[in-house]
């Protein structure tokens, strides 16, 4: 089911700043359901339709075990991610689910609300604290402050950090290493990562030595040890590779959210006024509406066909490939009016459900609650700490991150006024 003859090249590269590809828009119009080429000449299913999006994510007859024949790796780095040790990010059911309960009243809107959004304020206080600090004294200098570097990269990494049960000791150090992971090359971010991923192993051991002083509640590598790792539910190096997906698996999203939520409402000036006028009110049509607009993680959602399924009128079979191009689905006029538009103000009947920024169906994002209040908590306490705020560059001036990867914007030099 295609109408383009020429089958395009996947992942698709912005022509602009940080708009999708244009021919998402165009796909979805004239061939939603149609073949890509990878990067190593196979090809795969692309959807570009929310429902068929939705459909697909939903479906137990699509694999998201990237060991599956057929699974769509979108860069060389992929076949190495096979290797590893999986998690439920890339598990089918049952055990998809079983892992997936070990962590799952950690992230419930009720344990976010009680347990971390205190710690989520605090953070994001002395974050701020220290980026007003910095912005003063570049101001001083008559030059623009990084919000990028200076603050959106610390405040959800110092939080994860906490959460995870890091020594304030460690934290300078593995905050270098996130630094690197987030904002330089592949190799200097694969150095970083194995890094990172050694610091957690060593952690691990840590606190399984010293498990009988655990309490397994205050935080969640103390919880993994005490709860699966003690008991022999799970190895080692499984709680090691479980804890560092809670620590990477979102960080790059939330940090070019926050980017590009602030340079966005930078761009939107009615809108911002609003927020300003009732931040509390309008966080969680803000963050729902960046989520959307940007889908800062849009080339998560890959699939395998277990059994063959026919999804918008189209036959996929088992062995092929599926890429849910849940940045399009975001842009699609059936759900979202005016999908190219950025408004905070859209209609009470969509909801924070129907935006396929968190993923779709059993796989949906697990962290989603607690990602959102990180953004509610850093928009409301950065626009009101800093009422001032605007951009010191032409947006056609900023560097964006690679153009066909996920949205991101490398830097953001902001005035305080």
């Amino acid at each position: 089911m295609t109408a383009i003859q020429d089958t395009p090249s996947f992942p698709f590269a912005r022509e602009e700043t940080y708009h999708p590809s244009p021919l998402y828009a165009r796909l979805r119009k004239e061939g939603p359901i149609s073949r890509v080429k990878l990067y190593d000449g196979k090809l795969a299913w692309l959807l570009t339709r929310h429902k068929d999006c939705c459909e697909a994510l939903s479906s137990d007859r699509l694999s998201a075990d990237r060991r599956a024949p057929g699974y769509p790796e979108i860069h060389p780095g992929g076949l190495k991610a096979r290797e590893a040790i999986p998690t439920f990010v890339n598990m089918d059911d049952p055990g998809h689910a079983a892992q997936r309960a070990m962590l799952e009243g950690e992230f419930t809107p009720e344990t976010v609300a009680r347990k971390w959004r205190p710690v989520m304020e605090q953070v994001v206080d002395a974050v701020l604290d220290d980026f007003v600090a910095k912005g003063e004294a570049a101001a001083r200098e008559q030059r623009p402050v990084d919000l990028v570097k200076d603050f959106a990269v610390h405040a959800p990494t110092l939080i994860i950090y906490r959460v995870l049960g890091v020594p304030d000791a460690d934290v300078a150090r593995l905050s270098r290493d996130s630094e690197i992971r987030n904002s330089t090359s592949r190799n200097a971010a694969e150095t970083a990562n194995l890094e990172l991923q050694k610091y957690v192993g060593g952690l691990v051991k840590q606190k399984m030595q010293h498990s009988q002083e655990l309490d397994a509640n205050s935080d969640i590598i103390s919880k993994l040890v005490v709860e699966q790792l003690k008991p022999g539910h799970l190895t080692e190096d499984q709680v090691t590779t479980l804890a560092f997906l809670v620590l990477t698996a979102g960080n790059a999203a939330l940090i070019n959210s926050i980017a590009l939520g602030v340079l966005t409402l930078l761009q939107h000036h009615t809108q911002l006024a609003d927020f300003q006028k009732r931040p509390e009110a309008l966080a969680g049509q803000l963050v729902n509406e960046i989520t959307r607009y940007h889908t800062a993680s849009g080339l998560n959602s890959r699939r395998a066909v277990k059994e063959d399924i026919e999804i918008g009128g189209q036959v996929l079979k088992r062995g092929e490939g599926v890429i849910c191009a849940v940045q399009a689905a975001n842009r699609d006029a059936e759900i979202f009016p005016d999908p190219d538009v950025f408004d905070i103000h859209r209609p009470a009947g969509l909801r924070p459900v129907d935006c396929l920024g968190f993923g779709f169906g059993p796989h949906r994002c697990q962290a989603e609650a607690f990602s959102r209040t990180q953004l509610e908590i850093i928009f409301v306490k950065l626009f009101k700490r800093l009422p001032g705020l605007r951009l010191a560059r032409a947006e056609t001036e900023l560097v964006y991150s690679d153009p066909k990867m996920n949205i991101g914007v490398e830097e953001l030099p902001v005035y305080f006024s």
